[in-house]
């Protein structure tokens, strides 16, 4: 297993996908950095910590199911291209094996990515000098938050990746999720926990409350049950996909 990781590291070493992150990455940090600028600008009270993590965990269910897409398609294209299923096959390697390696891949590096987004939040919040000490418990729970949503959208790209050759259906939905993510928090609840990409809001630990006098900041509490339906979705995603996958002709 261990090995087979190892080869998948290796095969993308070319395929610049760290840098496709990174730069994805700088487009939605700058925009987000800018727009809470201008908020603090006309509203001096949101200089706070909330402001940056809400604004964050807002604009990542437009690009991190991009993100996902793009990462995803990028490593599991690889076997499509090259048709080198075949030969992984007569080289003993599991299908199984290899499934749960490129999704080992992929989130490792889109963890690095959530763990650059929240070093760049504390440094902006420091820049700007947001009263207080960097509050560990909310970019705790942005981490994992973020973490386990983007598993469960990965879960569901690699089995589109893998199964559906032509990756512009894989990145087709990518880009469907975004536009979901994006709007919503336009959705009623029941209707918003039917879609993964919206979990982003949802588990984000700051909500935004709406007022006709005004509008404010708020610590949004934790909530099992969507954390559960979260991690059914992980679940059933990844298993579907890797039977899926390992008994598909090759």
């Amino acid at each position: 297993m261990i090995t087979t990781l190892k080869l998948e590291y290796f095969k993308i070493r070319r395929k610049k996908i760290g840098m496709m992150i990174l730069l994805l990455l700088t487009v939605e940090i700058l925009w987000a950095f800018m727009s809470i600028s201008r908020s603090i600008a006309s509203n001096p009270e949101h200089a706070i910590w909330e402001s940056v993590i809400f604004n964050i965990s807002s604009m990542n269910g437009l690009f991190m199911p991009i993100i996902s897409a793009i990462v995803v398609s990028r490593i599991c294209d690889m076997e499509h291209k090259g048709g080198t299923w075949k030969m992984l096959v007569a080289t003993n390697v599991s299908r199984g094996h290899l499934y749960v390696a490129k999704y080992l891949c992929a989130n490792s590096l889109l963890l690095l990515g959530i763990l650059a987004q929240t070093l760049l939040m504390i440094m902006f919040g420091l820049i700007k000098e947001f009263p207080g000490s960097p509050p560990i418990e909310f970019f705790t729970r942005f981490i994992l938050g973020t973490l386990l949503t983007t598993l469960a959208v990965t879960a569901l790209q690699q089995w589109i990746s893998l199964v559906i050759k032509n990756q512009a259906f894989a990145l087709c939905l990518g880009m469907l999720g975004g536009f979901i993510g994006m709007t919503a928090g336009l959705f009623p609840a029941t209707a918003r926990h039917i879609f993964i990409w919206s979990y982003y809001l949802d588990l984000s630990p700051i909500t935004y409350l709406f007022s006709a006098s005004s509008s404010t900041y708020m610590k949004q509490p934790v909530d099992f049950v969507i954390i559960g339906i979260a991690v059914i979705m992980t679940t059933l995603f990844y298993i579907a996909g890797r039977i899926h996958v390992s008994r598909q002709e090759i």
